[in-house]
């Protein structure tokens, strides 16, 4: 039994990697590799999802400040509507015979500006 034993460590023994001759890697060297590696893949980081969420924020923010009456606009429920009135933190909807007081975060897109005649 102990014979298998020593056997069956010996096997272990020659997997392992042959030793290394000459010098080791430089450790300063793998150091600056990583750091180098963590800075790419912060920058894939904030190219691929901080930034496109900022552009999508102030884009629904500058949406919301030209919000005006008479408004074509849908809601993030799906629902179409025209705007009534506009105050600080909500908006007044008129959809079919419906009137509707709904958050300004819930505008998703403005289909049609009052001012505009053409058909979009």
């Amino acid at each position: 039994m102990f014979a298998t034993k020593i056997e069956n460590l010996n096997a272990l023994l020659a997997l392992a990697p042959a030793p290394q001759s000459g010098t080791q890697p430089d450790p300063k060297g793998q150091m600056i590799q990583m750091i180098g590696m963590f800075a790419i893949m912060g920058f894939i980081f904030y190219f691929l999802l901080i930034r496109p969420q900022q552009k999508k924020a102030k884009d629904q923010a500058n949406l919301l400040k030209s919000l005006k009456s008479g408004d074509r606009v849908i809601t993030a429920s799906g629902l179409v509507a025209i705007v009534i009135t506009v105050k600080e933190k909500t908006v007044t909807l008129k959809s079919a015979d419906s009137k509707l007081e709904v958050t300004k975060t819930s505008i998703t897109d403005i289909v049609e500006r009052s001012g505009d005649s053409s058909e979009s």
